[in-house]
C-alpha cells in the first residue's frame, strides 16, 4: 500500500519514517538527493523561506496562459489556520495544511473545501471537519461551519432531514459531487463516525450552501460497513457502496454521481482494494450497482487497447484521478491498484467509460504496475508521451475538452520514485499526452514568485494528495496537499496557487 493519509500525523514524519511506514524503497523519500531540478526551476523569482501566511490582501491577481500563480497561504511546511470568525471572510483567514479534503464549485464560482488530515489549531493533528468557502472576487476565505478542533464525531439528525447542527464527522479522502440544482454531495472517507470511532466510512451527505444546512442521506452512521450491491444494473434504496476511502467520482451531464473503486469493504465485509462502479440518483435517491467485482483484489480486464467491451474492466485501485467529457464519457487514469496480472502498486493505465454503452475503453498507459513516464519534449504532443505510474495526483477538465494531471508520488525520469510536480495535458480527439510544466525528476522544489502575479518560471513544488477546482471561467486551482516547500522541508501545505490553461 502507498502511505495512507490515515496516518494522521503525516507532517511530523521524517523522510527516515516515511520509508519506514511503506512498502518499498519505491517511496523513499530518500530520493531526493538524486534530484536534478529543471532549469526552469532556476529562473529568477525564486520563492523564499518565509513563514507567513500570505493572505492575498495585495493587488488583484495577474494571469496569464500557462502561468501559476502564488495565491495565497504558506510557503512553508505544516502551516496551521487562522479561522477568524465563523461566516465573516477576512484576508487573514486560511485553512490550515492538509491532505486527503473534497471540494465543489459553486453557481457562483467560488471554491468551497471541507475536512481533511492535518491540523485546525497549533498542535492539534488529525482529521477535519471544517468547512470553508474561498471567493474568487474577494480573494478571502470564510469558516463556514465544522469544527475549529480535530476528529470531531458527526452529528446525523433524522435520515433525510436537513438540519443546520447536522455536520459531518472528521475525515479524510472521501470523495464529492456538486448536482445540478448546486448542491453539494459527500460520501464516505476515512474518519468520525456518530460515536467517534475511526474507521472508513459510507455515509452519504447532501450540503445547502443557500440554508447552509446538511442532511445525512444514507448508508451507516457507523464505520465498516459492509456493501449492499442488490442486483447488477438494478436501482434499489437498499443499495450502498461499502465503506471506504481513496474512490473517484464523477457527476454526469444528467445530474447523477458515479464512484468507482477506492480502500474499502466489500460485500463480504472484508477490506482491500475495490473496482465497483456505482451510480446514483439524486432525485431517486438510489444506488446502482453498474459493474467491476463486489469482493475486493479483482485484476484489471484490459481487453484490446482502444477497443470497447463489456467484458473490460479496470483493478481495482485507490487514489487513481478521473474526468468527465463533453460527452459525457467517464475517464479515470492511475492510481495504486491492482494489474492485468494481479500485481499491486502504481498504475498509469488511462481508461474511458460510456455510460450509455455501459463499457470500458483501455485507452493508453500499460496493463502493469510501475510503468516508467516517457515526458518527450516539453510543449509537444506526441502518441508515445505518457506520465509515469502514480497515485495521488489531482485533475481538471479544460473547456476545450482536454484533461490535466498534476503531481501526485510515483516515478518519474529514470525511474526514480517520489513526490511529483509534473504538469500534463491530455487530448482525448487526438489521443495525445503534452508534458506542460514542472519538473521531470521528484521532489522538485517550488517556485513562488511574487504573490498575486504570474510568471512562467512559477510552479508548485512535488505533493501528493492536493486539493484541486476549476472555476467558472475555466482557471484551474491548487490547495495543500503532502510535499515539498520553498526551503525544500517536506510536510503539509496550504499554499493556494491559480493556473490558467
Amino acid at each position: 500500500m502507498p502511505l495512507r493519509k490515515k496516518i494522521l500525523q503525516p507532517k511530523r514524519l521524517d523522510s527516515t519514517e516515511i520509508a519506514a511506514n511503506l512498502p518499498s524503497a519505491r517511496y523513499s523519500l530518500a530520493a531526493k538527493s538524486l534530484v536534478l531540478i529543471l532549469s526552469i526551476l532556476a529562473l529568477t523569482n525564486c520563492g523564499g523561506g518565509g513563514s507567513g501566511n500570505g493572505s492575498g490582501s495585495g493587488p488583484p491577481i495577474t494571469t496569464s496562459p500557462l502561468a501559476w500563480v502564488w495565491v495565497n497561504g504558506a510557503k512553508v511546511a505544516n502551516g496551521f489556520a487562522v479561522y477568524g470568525t465563523q461566516g465573516v471572510a477576512s484576508t487573514t483567514n486560511v485553512p490550515s495544511a492538509r491532505t486527503g479534503s473534497v471540494t465543489w464549485t459553486d453557481s457562483n464560482g467560488n471554491l468551497w473545501l471541507f475536512g481533511g488530515a492535518g491540523d485546525a489549531l497549533a498542535g492539534n493533528n488529525g482529521n477535519l471537519n471544517d468547512l470553508w468557502e474561498y471567493s474568487l472576487s474577494t480573494r478571502t476565505w470564510v469558516w463556514i461551519g465544522g469544527s475549529k478542533l480535530v476528529d470531531a464525531s458527526g452529528v446525523y439528525g433524522t435520515l433525510g432531514i436537513p438540519s443546520t447542527s447536522n455536520i459531518p464527522g472528521a475525515r479524510q479522502e472521501a470523495i464529492s459531487w456538486t448536482d445540478s440544482s448546486g448542491n453539494f454531495w459527500l460520501f464516505g472517507g476515512e474518519g468520525f463516525n456518530v460515536g467517534g470511532f475511526s474507521g472508513t466510512l459510507n455515509d452519504l451527505w447532501e450540503y445547502s450552501p443557500n440554508s447552509n444546512a446538511w442532511t445525512w442521506i444514507g448508508g451507516s452512521k457507523l464505520s465498516a460497513a459492509a456493501g449492499v450491491y442488490g442486483i447488477q444494473g438494478t436501482p434499489s434504496t437498499g443499495n450502498i457502496p461499502g465503506a471506504r476511502q481513496e474512490a473517484v467520482g464523477w457527476t454526469d451531464n444528467s445530474g447523477n454521481l458515479w464512484l468507482f473503486g477506492g480502500y474499502g469493504v466489500d460485500s463480504a465485509g472484508i477490506t482491500g482494494e475495490l473496482n465497483d462502479l456505482w451510480e446514483f440518483s439524486p432525485s431517486a435517491k438510489t444506488w446502482v450497482w453498474v459493474s467491476g467485482a463486489n469482493l475486493i483484489g479483482a485484476s484489471g480486464v484490459y481487453g484490446t487497447q482502444g477497443t470497447p467491451s463489456a467484458s473490460n474492466i479496470p483493478g481495482a485501485r485507490q487514489e487513481a484521478i478521473s474526468w468527465l467529457d463533453s460527452e459525457g464519457n467517464l475517464w479515470l487514469f492511475g492510481g495504486y491498484g491492482i494489474d492485468s496480472v494481479g500485481s499491486t502498486n502504481d498504475l498509469n493505465d488511462l481508461w474511458e467509460y460510456s455510460p450509455s454503452a455501459k463499457t470500458w475503453t483501455w485507452i493508453g498507459g500499460l496493463a502493469l504496475v510501475n510503468s516508467s513516464p516517457v515526458y518527450g519534449t516539453q510543449g509537444t504532443p506526441s502518441t508515445g508521451n505518457i506520465p509515469g505510474a502514480r497515485h495521488g495526483a489531482v485533475s481538471w477538465a479544460d473547456s476545450a475538452g482536454n484533461f490535466w494531471l498534476f503531481g501526485g508520488t510515483g516515478v518519474a525520469a529514470g525511474d526514480s520514485t517520489g513526490d511529483l510536480n509534473d504538469l500534463w495535458k491530455y487530448d482525448p480527439s487526438a489521443k495525445t499526452w503534452i508534458w506542460v510544466g514542472g519538473s521531470n525528476e521528484v521532489a522538485a522544489t517550488p517556485v513562488y514568485g511574487t504573490q498575486d502575479t504570474a510568471a512562467n518560471g512559477n510552479v508548485p513544488g512535488a505533493r501528493q494528495d492536493a486539493i484541486s477546482w476549476t472555476d467558472s471561467v475555466g482557471n484551474f486551482w491548487l490547495f495543500g496537499g503532502y510535499g515539498v516547500d520553498s526551503a525544500d522541508n517536506t510536510g503539509g501545505l496550504n499554499d493556494l496557487w491559480e493556473f490558467t490553461p
